[in-house]
């Protein structure tokens, strides 16, 4: 990734993250969070990578709204950074942090075992 392609998907991220708490922070919409942006090199496409807190019916609602907002992002995102042209944006779910609470729940219950195993003995 170049510098200008790495700096545009900083400033990206920055915006839709701001656009996100401004505008569409709901309780139906759960807790949303851009992870990441990757921009293509010609800088015609932006990969926005977000994680909601919630259920799995607040994260597809929350797809559902992003998926359509996206022209009204987009133009928010060109009327904020000075730029010839304002890459298409892409909502990409990013399961991560679901991940990483599962594995956590886990790992607890495994502690939890162990734990009970030696009041036994």
């Amino acid at each position: 990734m170049s510098i200008r392609t790495a700096r545009v998907a900083s400033l990206i991220k920055e915006e839709i993250g701001a656009i996100l708490i401004r505008e569409y922070s709901s309780p139906a919409h759960g807790f949303t969070t851009v992870t990441d942006v990757a921009v293509t090199g010609d800088l015609r496409i932006a990969k926005v990578y977000f994680s909601v807190m919630g259920t799995p019916e607040v994260q597809r609602k929350t797809m559902e709204m992003l998926e359509g907002e996206r022209s009204h992002m987009r133009g928010i995102v060109g009327s904020h950074l000075r730029m010839r042209f304002v890459p298409e944006l892409q909502f990409v779910h990013d399961t991560t942090m679901d991940r990483v609470d599962r594995i956590n729940t886990l790992i607890r219950e495994i502690h939890k075992n162990d734990d009970e195993l030696k009041h036994d003995q």
